[in-house]
């Protein structure tokens, strides 16, 4: 059962002021060790980090909280399968809100452009919670 939705859109050029602008300081924010290691090894770094900032975004809004309430960027973190399917894994704050709705797993898809990075994110409920 879909318990959320949650899309985003950003310009690329955008992150790539943050990264500029604040370096490391942004990125050990935003992005996990795991995150950082996967962008950098892309050609196009700046597309993939605007794409887990989109997917970060869109999963926020299935959990209908913002970057609040004990909830922090890391808390969200996107993976990728070996096929390189990203997965999202929630700890934290975030978690504690996915697990009070009743959320099992969150579903992303990324994409991304020369000037844009979107993503989408189903949050599901695979079983009936009390």
């Amino acid at each position: 059962m879909i318990v959320g939705l949650g899309t985003d859109i950003v310009e690329i050029v955008r992150i790539g002021e943050m990264i500029e602008r604040h370096g490391e300081l942004f990125l050990q924010r935003v992005y996990s060790e795991t995150e950082i290691k996967y962008c950098q090894r892309h050609k196009e770094a700046i597309q993939h980090y605007a794409g887990r900032w989109a997917a970060k975004e869109a999963v926020m809004k299935t959990l209908g909280t913002g970057f609040t309430k004990g909830v922090g960027w890391k808390d969200i973190q996107v993976h990728n399968k070996p096929s390189g399917e990203p997965v999202i894994v929630i700890s934290g704050g975030a978690g504690q809100v996915a697990k009070l709705k009743g959320i099992d797993e969150v579903l992303i898809t990324i994409s991304h452009c020369r000037a844009y990075a979107t993503a989408t994110a189903i949050a599901m409920q695979h079983s009936r919670h009390s």
